[in-house]
């Protein structure tokens, strides 16, 4: 479900942005408002960032290869660092350099805001651009509704291990932010005159921008380097093991999200020492299944028997709980 429902909010946001940007870019040739420039090129930031979810989840799903051997699922995380990455550079700085290219010329006076009906272009623009938005955030947080539990956005954010939900529905808060921001700096100019305000709007668009980036890159970093599974999957495999015929206690355990929803789970089992070599392979049979049935996101399963011993290593040390 949280596949299909990623693939869903992304695809609306796509298609959202492909058409906000068109407008946008129109609205900015025909007024010449910085703000409109800088939201037309997150516009298009946006729908590249998407086309590149959409990729990287498509190419996760190759199958398993001897140069690869535990699959291609980090691909979803690659190409949300780089969503990230384009997200500031073409998206932040662009529109932070564009604030203070309007200031300069305002300052030069070598802008002028136009007094014919062009100058109404870009309210018009924003307002619909805002529904859209909107519509597209809507679509976000529905689909993250179902998946997120009892958590927080913040805490759903932060603990999603599929990147494609937290990246639109962070990307989208800050669409509806920036034009909200678009809207008052160009509304403002046109109704004083004074273009600083479409810079000041501009500037805030851009640093905006910036932060949502940095908080992208933060949290992608971390399921790149390989995040461990949440504290529910660890206890419900932890019971699953103990429960297990055979299998006395869990000496260690360390998991590894291969992809969101391939999970690598390494675990030292203590056994009966009494057991025969047979009956050490027929527990850990059963234990391999009853994990899988635990958590289904457990693809690579390795389980090593062991006897357990009170001056194990603190590492070594049966997990609490």
């Amino acid at each position: 479900m949280s596949t299909e429902g990623g693939t869903k909010a992304v695809v609306a946001a796509l298609l959202a942005n492909l058409g906000i940007a068109v407008t946008k870019f129109v609205a900015f040739f025909l007024t010449g408002f910085s703000s409109m420039l800088a939201e037309a090129i997150h516009s298009v930031a946006d729908s590249g960032n998407q086309g590149l979810l959409l990729l990287g989840g498509r190419r996760s799903r190759k199958e398993a290869t001897e140069e690869h051997p535990f699959g291609y699922g980090r691909e979803r995380y690659i190409y949300s660092f780089i969503v990230a990455i384009v997200l500031f550079s073409v998206g932040g700085l662009f529109a932070l350099y564009e604030a203070y290219h309007k200031a300069h010329e305002v300052h030069a006076g070598h802008s002028e805001v136009g007094d014919d009906w062009k100058r109404f272009v870009p309210i018009v623009v924003l307002g619909v651009a805002i529904v859209l938005e909107a519509l597209s955030f809507r679509t976000a947080i529905r689909e993250t509704s179902k998946i997120r539990g009892s958590a927080s956005y913040a805490q759903f954010i932060r603990r999603a291990k599929q990147p494609e939900l937290p990246v639109i529905l962070l990307e989208d808060f800050a669409a509806l932010v920036g034009l909200v921001v678009a809207f008052l700096g160009v509304s403002l100019t046109l109704i004083t005159g004074n273009q600083y305000f479409d810079a000041a709007g501009t500037g805030l668009i851009g640093a905006l921008l910036v932060v949502v980036a940095v908080i992208l890159a933060v949290e992608t970093k971390s399921l790149l380097l390989g995040e461990s599974a949440a504290e529910d999957a660890q206890r419900q495999i932890r019971d699953a093991l103990t429960a297990t015929d055979g299998i006395e206690r869990v000496i260690h355990m360390k998991t590894m999200h291969l992809g969101p929803e391939e999970l690598l789970v390494a675990v030292k089992v203590g056994v009966r020492p009494t057991d025969s070599a047979a009956e050490v392979a027929a527990a850990i049979d059963r234990a391999e299944v009853a994990v899988r049935a635990a958590e289904p996101t457990a693809s690579s399963i390795y389980i090593e028997p062991d006897l357990y011993r009170a001056d194990y290593s603190p590492a070594e040390r049966p997990a609490s709980g």
